[in-house]
């Protein structure tokens, strides 16, 4: 019995980056509010890109609380779309070229989502980084957090719960 060679690189590197291009173009608001997403294998981090429509308070000047939540709520549902979507990108089931907004699975739906605001967001870029503390088959639940220039310093942090899609078979 011989094992099928180790795949080269830059063709997991291709169908990682392929599945995850699909998954952020099947939100419109990602490229409204200009998110986007940095992989590191299987860890993503978001980056709200800073231009001048995302400030709310032009007298402090701060980011706006609704671009914050905006932007935690997105990298919790990427990061859980990411989740659902590695192990058929990892076993190469999946082809990149297969791979749309509109061959993409079903996304998980919002139940709740509490923002925490600990601090000013400053006209700067923004980070996040989301982290799946329970996905079952019917319920997820979601900690993000996002910070600027210190990663030790967040300025907001959210909690999400997530209906998860019915999975065929």
């Amino acid at each position: 019995m011989s094992r099928r060679p180790p795949e080269p690189v830059q063709v997991v590197k291709h169908r990682r980056d392929a599945a995850l291009r699909a998954l952020v173009e099947g939100i419109p608001y990602v490229q409204f509010l200009n998110i986007s997403f940095e992989r590191h294998g299987d860890e993503l981090t978001s980056v709200l890109q800073y231009h001048e429509a995302l400030i709310g308070n032009p007298a402090l000047p701060a980011l706006h609380g609704g671009v914050t939540a905006a932007f935690l709520e997105t990298a919790a549902l990427i990061e859980l779309g990411w989740q659902l979507l590695w192990e058929e990108v990892e076993s190469g089931r999946v082809d990149a070229s297969d791979l749309t907004a509109a061959t993409m699975p079903r996304m998980p739906k919002t139940i709740d989502f509490t923002i925490d605001y600990l601090r000013t967001g400053l006209p700067r870029d923004a980070y996040a980084r989301a982290r799946v503390n329970r996905s079952g088959r019917r319920y997820a639940s979601v900690h993000v957090e996002a910070w600027q220039d210190n990663r030790s310093r967040p300025f907001a942090q959210g909690t999400g719960h997530f209906l998860m899609p019915l999975q065929n078979g």
